[in-house]
This record gives C-alpha cells, structure tokens and sequence, in this order.
C-alpha cells in the first residue's frame, strides 16, 4: 500500500514579518540576530521548493515538444512546499530577486528545538 503525501495534512502556521530599519553599526548588520551555539546549526542540507506537480503518462511524456505547457496542479497565487528530505517543512511565496528565484516564507511549523523533551509524569 502506498501513501501520497498530499492525503496527510501539513501543519504549519502563517508567519508574519515585521520590517526590520537597518542598523546604524555596519558591523551589525552582518552579525546573526542568534549566536550559533550548537554544533548542528553548522550543519548543510539542500532545501528544496516546489512549485506544484502534474500528472502526465509516459506517452505524453514521450511525445513531449519543445516549447510544450505543462499544467500544473496549483495555480499561481497558491503557496509553495520547501522540502527537506522529502517533508514539507515551510511554505512561501515565489520572488524575483535580481534576476534570480527566491522564496518570501510565509508559514513556518511550530519551532524546532534541539532540547529532549521532558518526561510526562
């Protein structure tokens, strides 16, 4: 039996930013808001984003052409899924920043902690 990951309900919630004025120390701005303390915050991993899925048959694939459409599932106002390993960890919005994607995060899980949990009595 297999399991398609859009049946399983993400939990997330929305984020919003408040806009930060630069500061006036140039050192500052450079320096993250949080120490890094913990070894693991070193750590890379590739995020990736995804902007929607289709669902062709290996004979439309095959027959695809140059300059073909491909519909997606979602349309352009929908957020879209980073993933990590798989997961659905955020969701954001589709940004130009130069000439170059970006994502804007606009729902974030609960935070993460690296803390064990204590035992329930």
């Amino acid at each position: 039996m297999t399991t398609n990951s859009t049946d399983t309900p993400q939990h997330a919630h929305r984020l919003e930013l408040a806009e930060f004025d630069h500061p006036a120390d140039p050192d500052m701005a450079s320096s993250p808001l949080v120490p890094t303390l913990h070894p693991l915050h070193q750590v890379k991993t590739t995020l990736q984003v995804c902007v929607g899925a289709a669902t062709v048959t290996v004979g439309e694939l095959l027959g695809a052409q140059a300059q073909q459409v491909i519909l997606l599932d979602r349309s352009v106002d929908q957020p879209v899924d980073l993933l990590l390993e798989g997961q659905v960890v955020a969701r954001g919005q589709l940004v130009a920043v130069g000439d170059r994607f970006a994502v804007r995060l606009t729902e974030l899980p609960l935070p993460l902690s690296l803390a064990t949990p204590a035992a329930a009595p």
